[in-house]
């Protein structure tokens, strides 16, 4: 059994970031689950297009107000509390954060901690 503390966990380095949000990586590839668990939170008034090509990716809105833009198909979906959307096409989407917006996030297969954004937007697999 794996029992983490997201208050305690965001004072570690499971606490990545970078300019407008931030992720506490609460499983990653090491705990052997198959996916990672992340508790990310992004800044109202941001903007930010992904491309996860190498990595499954569904998202639960805990807090905030938002939109999703599906890049190859123009469709916006708004965001708010209780609303889940999952990249099953590895979709290049663009979020929008009217608000403060916090997610919770599981990638598949997992990510292990040290990924950063590539130019693309995408996660490279650890082996890459």
């Amino acid at each position: 059994m794996i029992i983490r503390d997201f208050h305690k966990e965001k004072t570690t380095d499971r606490r990545v970031g970078a300019q407008q949000w931030e992720s506490v990586r609460l499983l990653l590839a090491d705990d052997g689950m198959g996916f990672s668990f992340h508790i990310t939170t992004i800044a109202a008034g941001s903007e930010h297009t992904f491309h996860y090509k190498n990595h499954f990716e569904s998202v639960y809105c805990i807090a905030g107000e938002g939109s999703i833009e599906d890049l190859a198909t123009g469709e916006v979906h708004e965001l708010r509390p209780g609303v889940m959307y999952a990249l099953n096409l590895h979709d290049k989407h663009t979020l929008r954060c009217k608000t403060e917006m916090v997610f919770a996030c599981c990638f598949n297969p997992p990510v292990t901690g040290n990924e950063v954004h590539r130019e693309d937007g995408s996660y490279a697999l650890e082996n890459s």
